[in-house]
Order: C-alpha cells, then structure tokens, then sequence
C-alpha cells in the first residue's frame, strides 16, 4: 500500500482527489479495545510505553480509516521535565502539586530536557514513523493553556487565578510566557528531529479571552513559537480551542500553515476573518455525532461543500472526541466523508472544465 499523503498535501493548499479526515481525540475511550487498556494503565502509564502508545495511536488509523495518526500523548507531559509536580486525575484532569503563583516560582522552572526526561516520547515517534502509511501529527499545549492549568492548579472555567496573574503582575506573567515558549519551541523541534510529519499546538481554552487581552498577553508568545520553527518544513497547525472565532482575525501574521476551526464559526467566515493565507481544518460539533446517521451526513456535506470552495481544508471536529461516540459511526462518517468529498471534488472540477476557468 502506497502513503497516503492527501492530509500533507490539503495543509499545503495543494490540490486533492478526497478530503483528509482525522479527528482530535481519536484514540480514544470512544473504542472498546483503548477502555480495555485504560483498565490496566493510566493514559501517564501508556505514554512511557513506546510500543503501547504506538499501538494506541495506531488503533484509529486502522478501525476507522482517518488519513492521519495523531501522537497519543498528554499536553502536560513535558512540564514534567521543567519542575512540574501534576497527576492525571480520573473526572477531573491534570492536578498541580506544586502551582505556579508567584515570580519565585516561575524563576524555579527550568529549561526542558527531552531526551533526558522524554525518551519514551521520541521512541514513539520513531516507532510509528516506521510502520505508519499515514502522516503522524504529534502535538503540544499552547502557553495559554498549559499556564492555565500550572497557575490555576487543576481545569477551571473561570480562570480567575490565571487572570489575576496576568492582568496584576505582567512581568511575572510574560516571563512564564517565555519560558513556556521556550519549552514548546524545544519539544516541537525534538518530535520533528525524530520523524514527526506536522504538529499542531493546542490551546484549547484562549478563547476565555477578549481578543485585545489575546493579542496583548499571548499572541506575541503564539507568533515567536511558529516564527522559531516557521523553517521546518512538516505543517504546522494552530488550534486556538473553543469559543475562538473573535480571536481569529488576529492570527493573521502567524507562521502557520493551517488554523483549526472550532463549530461557531463556518468554514467561509472562518476563511474571511483569517484571510487568504491559511489553510483551515474543522469543524463539526462533536455532538452532532450522537444524531442519526442522516443528520451527521447533512452536517457534514454543508461542511465539505463550504471547505472545497477553496484549496486547504481537513475535516476534523470543531473539538475532540467524547467518551459516549460511536466507534460504528465514526467508521461510517469517515468513509462517507472520503466518498462524498470525492464526488464533489471530481463535480466542481468538471464543472470549471465546462465554463472554461
């Protein structure tokens, strides 16, 4: 079987017979055989296990057919290697035994250390890389979001203690900013020197910002991150997580290549307040998947007829999996989304054939 590089090629803005489908979160307890394993390790335990994590990552590739595997891994893993105490805690999230709420302890943060501290990430990579016959994504928290988490010391809908720190103390704030940036920048560049085919940086809870306080306290650490790996030439994707749509017109100098799209936003608007530079990836509800299947498939053609009017679209979901999603449906999204893009594609191809453009 030959490699399937329609996902490369779509983040690329080059053209595609079908469009690329993964799905955020898609190794995940959505599938039986994964909650099988998630009874004899935490997600922390799989992930020092190269040939676990791999198989993990593969499971979807292979059940549902998505032509992209995604690295299973966690957000938190590396600030582990900065000084970092945290558990993964079940129904609840990452839990900081030592959070960061003072100038003192964001100096005490040190530099990451990845193949020291993260062999077992980078032994992954290079397992996958070797039998994958799709690209593998691998992944990091944003600042924002991991800061969140750090400062905040469990997941917060208010972040109060975040704000607090941001808006009363923005020293303290951009230094741990900078040190964040740092380790993401560091972390990226070591999935990459071990084979990674993209990456895409997460930041799943920025749009609890207005869009000035974005551009004032994160958006300078977003561009200089995507500016210090704008060489590589693997994509590099942006996700700014849910409720996002406000801050998208301010992404437009980012070194991305693909701007990842949550539901509230359509793939046109999405487009518009982006401008014409990026590709885009989204950007279904993931609860639509708890429809019927004849929902799932209306939804889902809008979006693929909105996402070929323009080179550059992967289809994703707006946001990750959830545990209660049909393994069943999923299998049949993604072959609907593959044949029914096929279709389309091949229909406004011919359609510019006869007008002649």
């Amino acid at each position: 079987m030959s490699y399937n590089d329609l996902f490369i090629r779509a983040c690329k803005k080059q053209p595609v017979d079908r469009l690329p489908v993964w799905y955020m979160r898609q190794a995940g307890r959505y599938d039986p055989d994964y909650r099988k394993i998630k009874e004899k390790y935490s997600l922390l335990e799989i992930c020092t296990q190269p040939e676990l994590a791999a198989e993990v990552t593969m499971m979807p590739v292979k059940k549902l057919g998505v032509d992209a595997a995604i690295l299973y891994s966690d957000i938190m893993n590396p600030v582990a290697s900065i000084g970092i105490d945290f558990d993964i805690v079940k129904n609840i999230g990452p839990v900081i035994h030592n959070p960061i709420r003072t100038a003192a302890d964001v100096e005490r943060l040190r530099p990451i250390q990845v193949e020291e501290h993260l062999p077992h990430i980078l032994r992954t990579i290079e397992l996958l890389v070797a039998e994958l016959e799709v690209p593998l994504i691998t992944f990091a928290g944003a600042p924002f979001t991991i800061a969140s988490y750090l400062i905040e010391g469990k997941p917060s809908k208010s972040y109060i203690r975040t704000k607090t720190l941001m808006y009363s103390e923005p020293k303290v704030w951009f230094q741990l900013m900078d040190k964040l940036g740092d380790m993401v920048i560091t972390y990226l560049k070591a999935h990459v020197a071990s084979g990674a085919k993209a990456f895409q940086l997460f930041d799943s809870w920025v749009g609890a910002l207005s869009p000035v306080d974005f551009q004032t306290y994160v958006l300078p650490t977003i561009k200089r991150i995507f500016d210090e790996l704008s060489h590589l030439d693997q994509p590099k994707i942006y996700f700014p997580g849910v409720s996002s749509g406000e801050l998208l017109p301010t992404l437009q100098g980012v070194q991305a290549d693909v701007i990842g799209l949550d539901w509230r936003v359509s793939i046109p608007e999405g487009r518009r307040r982006l401008g014409s530079r990026y590709a885009v990836q989204g950007n279904l509800d993931p609860y639509v998947l708890t429809a019927p299947m004849s929902v799932i498939q209306e939804q889902t053609k809008a979006i693929i007829d909105a996402g070929i009017e323009e080179p550059g679209y992967v289809f994703n979901l707006g946001h990750g999996l959830f545990p209660e999603a049909s393994l069943e449906k999923l299998k049949e999204l993604t072959d609907f989304i593959h044949a029914y893009s096929s279709r389309a594609i091949q229909q406004r191809g011919t359609l510019k054939q006869e007008s002649g453009v």
